[in-house]
């Protein structure tokens, strides 16, 4: 093979080389898209979960909202206030008071205080369930069908079905919201860790229908209202409902209860 042409392709092919290296250095240069130093530093404190229970999708859309200045630094359900204020201190600012949240179903209607209108043999998943003629066994179309869809989407263990019903585990609970979205009867919702009184009801139905279906049901006859000092409780749709931030838990509600389903 003649050297000349050896050294000649040799050539062509360095000169490529040093072509495209400077293309890619100057379109580097051109493209390159700014990182903030801080949301590296809030991703790695937080704790990688990924629930969403944060609003955001997932703990590098949380940390990258947090950078940008568009979510607090607590915007974490699950890390709670000690990631917050390691959170804080990166932002250089206040970590602010979170108050703790946990899941609540609303709903009391136990094996033995619910009708059952049929049997149901299919698949134990509540969603499924929800679609078929009734929406599960249950005669009330409002209550928990306890086939347990919230217990396996919660990764934090604070879930379980209990004679029939769905249960929270309070001190496990991080509210991360994962059980609230997958419900199709929208029973579970977040609640104040420290509220002590909680309307175990969610039925629209008036209170000869309710007694009808569950021993356990809110019958709408108003006592609870009469009973609190500081307007913190109302009916919605025939059903008790209570503002936490008015709510003093003194418990004069849950007292005068005929059907004990403010617990």
């Amino acid at each position: 093979m003649d050297m000349t042409g050896l050294l000649l392709a040799a050539g062509i092919i360095g000169a490529i080389g040093i072509i495209i290296g400077v293309l890619l250095g100057i379109a580097s240069e051109t493209f390159k898209v700014e990182v903030d130093e801080r949301e590296a530093l809030v991703r790695a404190e937080l704790p990688g979960n990924n629930c969403g229970g944060c609003g955001f999708p997932g703990c590098d859309g949380l940390a990258s909202a947090i950078a940008a200045g568009s979510a607090p630094a607590n915007g974490c359900p699950v890390g709670g206030a000690e990631v917050a204020d390691k959170i804080a201190a990166i932002m250089g600012v206040e970590s602010g008071a979170m108050e703790k949240k946990v899941a609540f179903v609303k709903c009391k209607g136990t094996c033995d205080k619910t009708r059952v209108q049929y049997n149901y043999y299919g698949i134990n998943d509540c969603c499924k369930a929800a679609v078929a003629p009734g929406a599960g066994e249950k005669a009330c179309s409002y209550g928990c069908m306890g086939y347990g869809s919230c217990v396996r989407a919660c990764e934090f263990d604070a879930l379980h079905v209990v004679d029939g019903i769905a249960v929270v585990d309070k001190e496990k609970c991080v509210a991360c919201g994962k059980c609230v979205t997958v419900c199709p009867k929208n029973l579970i919702e977040l609640v104040p860790y420290k509220a002590k009184h909680l309307v175990q009801c969610a039925s629209h139905d008036k209170g000869k229908d309710v007694k009808a279906k569950c021993d356990n049901g809110c019958i709408g006859c108003t006592l609870c209202i009469k009973q609190c000092d500081v307007d913190a409780i109302h009916m919605d749709n025939n059903v008790a409902v209570i503002d936490y931030d008015k709510c003093t838990n003194c418990g004069k509600c849950a007292e005068k209860c005929p059907v004990k389903v403010i617990v």
